[in-house]
């Protein structure tokens, strides 16, 4: 059959999303699917290429406005590249462009909505915005055939909202668990992702005052400068250091020896990198919001987002006993087990096949 995945976004731009498409479309086209991935036109990069993993990206003549990570982005012809190729079926993940959310509406194939993010997701001016935007994409959204949700916080979310439960199904990301190996536990506290406001950070930061220990902090974002300037009015730089961006090599190094991961999120309706940390076997200590205790399950302490004192005395109950922390490392490896692409692509495999003839 053949299927086309569609996100203003792809690699080289890496996020959550677009590691979920390339996962999904080489596991695809490994079950003999015809899978293509359409995109805006990056940078330096190739009009349409053939990749090593057996699917084609396309991608667009676009424009970008960069007011934000990821900028905003409007690309041409859309809707005739996919009436083009003719697919049995298209997925779409993408909320915030409306030259997409426009001609996707317009599409009138059997069409997939991937659900990645909260409604109204974020803080401040952001959330309001956030809200705005998804109430106005609420019409194209009726357009779609199935709705595939990141975690059952999410569906259940939308099902208040009054969307027909028939109509959605949960696929959480998946990842590939890294091998395991015998790594000497380090002296740091690891926290890598987005600096965006909806992360915690601030909050982490600040609780960090409380801790007796150092704290990595991996990631670019809009939120940086802030943070670094909040570090050095607490007095923090010799405990809390920015790496910025890592390759992935170091991060990997980072996942395997920290003592624990913290993630403090005000928002997460799945938790990409929570995941990650599991499948290598490293405790978290967590934001008790929307889909990350779900995520998490056994494998980490909860705390209260936004409230430093909760986020310090997490990670001063796992620093200080060992067998605890021990504990819930062998507990994390075991629920990122549950994560696998092998149990969960059939699933969506057959929700992609239930347009073929119509």
């Amino acid at each position: 059959m053949k299927f086309v995945d569609v996100n203003p976004f792809f690699y080289p731009h890496h996020g959550g999303i677009e590691t979920r498409m390339h996962d999904t479309a080489r596991l695809l086209a490994a079950r003999g699917h015809d899978v293509t991935v359409l995109t805006g036109r990056l940078p330096d990069t190739a009009e349409e290429e053939m990749t090593e993993f057996g699917y084609r990206v396309v991608r667009l003549e676009s424009r970008f406005i960069n007011i934000y990570n990821p900028p905003f982005i409007s690309s041409k012809g859309v809707l005739e590249a996919l009436e083009s190729m003719d697919a049995d079926a298209v997925n779409y993940n993408y909320r915030w462009a409306p030259s997409y959310n426009k001609d996707l509406e317009r599409y009138d194939g059997y069409k997939v909505f991937t659900y990645h993010n909260m409604w109204g997701e974020g803080t401040g001016i952001t959330g309001k915005v956030s809200e705005i935007n998804d109430n106005g994409f609420r019409k194209t959204l009726d357009t779609f055939d199935h709705i595939v949700c990141v975690s059952d916080y999410v569906r259940n979310d939308l099902v208040r909202r009054g969307l027909p439960a028939e109509r959605m199904t949960t696929i959480p990301t998946c990842l590939d668990l890294p091998p395991e190996k015998d790594v000497p536990e380090g002296d740091f506290i690891l926290s890598l992702g987005r600096l965006v406001k909806t992360k915690g950070l601030d909050s982490l930061i600040e609780a960090m005052r409380d801790v007796d220990c150092r704290l990595i902090m991996c990631g670019k974002g809009p939120e940086a400068k802030n943070l670094e300037k909040q570090v050095r009015k607490l007095g923090l730089e010799d405990k809390v250091e920015f790496r910025g961006y890592v390759s992935e090599e170091e991060k990997d190094s980072l996942m395997r020896s920290c003592r624990l991961f913290a993630m403090p999120s005000l928002f997460e309706s799945f938790g990409l990198a929570a995941l990650e940390v599991l499948g290598y076997g490293r405790p978290l200590v967590y934001g008790n919001v929307n889909g990350l205790p779900d995520t998490v399950g056994d494998g980490g302490i909860p705390v209260t987002p936004g409230d430093p004192k909760s986020i310090a005395d997490g990670i001063n109950r796992l620093l200080g006993d060992n067998a605890l922390r021990a504990e819930l490392a062998g507990n994390a490896r075991k629920q990122a087990e549950r994560y696998t692409w092998d149990r969960y692509i059939p699933e969506y495999e057959r929700i992609l096949s239930a347009g073929k003839g119509e």
